[in-house]
């Protein structure tokens, strides 16, 4: 009975999220706000405020993803909100030990369940904001993280190396089919310098230059990181997050990352583009072409927009003010803080799909 009541839970939690996508898409509107760029993204952190979590948007996207949450854990509580933080993830924990598993989303009923397949990295999102948050664990918390570190290890790592196994899971840049992507890589390294920050090498045995020796030896083409191990294309979030998560820490090496985004106007309009050359990768049928669209093609994603102004200011670079500026006319143009844009700087639209508004990630632009 108690599989039975997972697996209707995890039903029904994706059927309502596609039902409020496709409602968003035809009747959906964005609310403007008034202010400036970094006055509209704490007023759309003060929206997302749901009284138990954070939600991921104030469109369709109204509950809770590990993946998004995690992407905000420490920003949210640079700016204050560390209590907030703390009953978001007591909260999921909650639902989590009660479903027996972890996974990318939680719906206001507590069901819990992934979206739009098996993630790979739920779990180290959860570690992270554990650590950056600097969250109480208790005892019961503690042992079932151990119990899903040890099901995680089994899944999706090779026994004897320790690397990511090649198989198909869901992850940032979900429309994409990727082969053991940087983006994956990196978020695995992650996880592992989290377990040792909380004590928890009895389960996850691997430390983290098993990932940081695979990034560099296998990814890194001397510009940028490969999207993924057989693909050397550009892909803003594998070419970012071996620094963004502090894998690969070299000033120099990503100084040619930025030149290289300079050099392709990945940039322009507003920063990133997700890519250069969408046609060079697989795409799932149900989240490109008739359906989707350019949706995680060559569009501008705020998100990863984001992770490219953090780097800038870490490694100091020239180019950050001007991208700042950039990147607050888009969020002014647009008066709310959007998911994702077409090539012009419009609001993307396609069949199926219209970008949301008001996403959480509003949160890494206000700490900036």
């Amino acid at each position: 009975m108690k599989h039975f009541t997972r697996w209707a839970g995890e039903i029904i939690g994706t059927l309502r999220a596609e039902k409020r996508q496709i409602i968003n898409r035809y009747f959906g509107t964005v609310h403007r706000f008034d202010g400036n760029a970094r006055q509209i993204c704490l007023q759309v952190v003060d929206e997302l405020w749901a009284g138990d979590f954070y939600r991921t948007s104030l469109g369709h996207f109204d509950f809770f993803w590990m993946r998004d949450f995690g992407t905000v854990a420490q920003s949210l509580t640079r700016l204050g909100h560390r209590d907030k933080v703390h009953h978001t993830l007591r909260w999921a924990l909650r639902h989590y030990r009660r479903a027996g598993i972890v996974k990318l989303c939680i719906d206001n009923d507590g069901n819990v369940f992934n979206a739009p397949g098996k993630s790979i990295d739920a779990m180290p999102w959860l570690l992270h904001s554990l650590v950056v948050s600097e969250y109480p664990l208790n005892k019961t918390e503690r042992e079932f993280i151990g119990h899903q570190l040890r099901k995680y290890s089994r899944r999706y790592l090779d026994k004897k190396t320790g690397l990511i196994k090649s198989m198909k899971f869901a992850e940032m840049r979900d429309a994409v089919v990727y082969d053991r992507s940087a983006y994956a890589l990196s978020l695995v390294g992650r996880m592992a310098i989290c377990v040792e920050k909380l004590g928890l090498e009895e389960y996850f045995p691997h430390g983290v230059s098993i990932y940081r020796d695979e990034l560099l030896s296998h990814y890194w083409n001397g510009r940028y990181f490969n999207a993924d191990y057989s693909n050397d294309t550009f892909s803003a979030e594998c070419a970012l997050f071996p620094f963004y998560m502090r894998i690969v820490d070299d000033k120099t090496m990503a100084g040619k990352t930025f030149d290289y985004i300079n050099e392709q106007r990945l940039n322009y309009p507003y920063p990133l583009r997700y890519t250069n050359h969408p046609h060079k990768f697989k795409y799932h049928f149900w989240m490109s072409g008739f359906f989707m669209g350019n949706y995680q093609g060559s569009t501008i994603w705020s998100w990863h927009g984001e992770f490219y102004l953090h780097l800038l200011r870490r490694y100091k670079r020239h180019e950050y003010n001007e991208q700042y500026a950039s990147f607050a006319r888009m969020v002014e143009r647009h008066g709310n803080f959007p998911e994702m844009l077409d090539n012009d700087g419009t609001w993307f639209n396609s069949l199926v799909y219209k970008g949301d508004p008001g996403m959480v990630w509003a949160a890494l632009f206000a700490e900036l």
